[in-house]
């Protein structure tokens, strides 16, 4: 039977995993998928990846390390997507997962010049993210949860623009018609974003956030859970 395929980029923190799990959890939790319709690969951890052949979909999850890194492991990762370009497997990049597929296919990633999204922000679809069939499942405008430092400067020259706010100009894109990215967290909670917050209050304090405001900015809302389902009926 073919799976899907959540390949693990890092871990959240040690807090978070506690409590709500890791990000592979979050995925599955988020997507109502039972655990066994699920491969998971620590590509940063060196694991390999399985046979495409056993693989139905792929989501790429986010990590607390920078793409512009260019850890060994990520070198690797991307020439594999590379090599799978024409491969009829789609392909959904969450926060570093996003970052890393428009590296990888030619974008330009470096940290934000406004410095940390973070909190529940409104993202409002493109007009080609009006008619895309994963992103079309949401509103021209819903919400989405954030915390990155690091941002697509550049769209891949083949990429699709499909959503974007005042602060991020690009949240979502896809390339061809089965790779998608995006910079907000489906798989998280108001919860957990919450808990994002409390985790970097020191850091955000020093670089002059409100933490109040930014608490007082999660909501709960069903858009994550919403983009997750579709990207699997699509493909499933």
């Amino acid at each position: 039977m073919r799976r899907l395929l959540i390949i693990k980029t890092g871990t959240t923190f040690p807090s978070i995993r506690r409590a709500y799990g890791d990000f592979d959890d979050m995925i599955i939790s988020q997507a109502d998928l039972p655990p066994g319709d699920v491969m998971v690969s620590d590509v940063y951890k060196y694991e390999s990846l399985p046979d495409l052949r056993d693989v139905s979909a792929i989501i790429i999850t986010g990590a607390h390390a920078m793409v512009t890194d260019d850890d060994d492991w990520l070198i690797n990762l991307s020439q594999w997507l590379r090599d799978m370009i024409h491969e009829p497997v789609p392909v959904l990049g969450i926060c570093y997962g996003h970052q890393l597929l428009a590296q990888a296919f030619g974008g330009r990633v470096d940290y934000h010049p406004k410095g940390k999204e973070i909190g529940t922000v409104s993202i409002d679809l493109t007009e080609q993210g009006k008619t895309d069939p994963l992103l079309s499942a949401l509103p021209e405008t819903f919400l989405g949860h954030v915390t990155h430092a690091q941002t697509v400067i550049t769209l891949p020259a083949d990429g699709r623009l499909l959503a974007k706010n005042d602060y991020e100009k690009h949240q979502a894109f896809s390339i061809n018609e089965n790779i998608w990215g995006v910079q907000f967290h489906p798989e998280f909670n108001a919860a957990v974003t919450q808990a994002y917050i409390d985790e970097q209050k020191d850091s955000l304090a020093k670089e002059g956030y409100d933490l109040d405001k930014l608490h007082n900015s999660v909501r709960e809302h069903k858009y994550g859970k919403l983009l997750l389902r579709r990207f699997i009926e699509l493909f499933n």
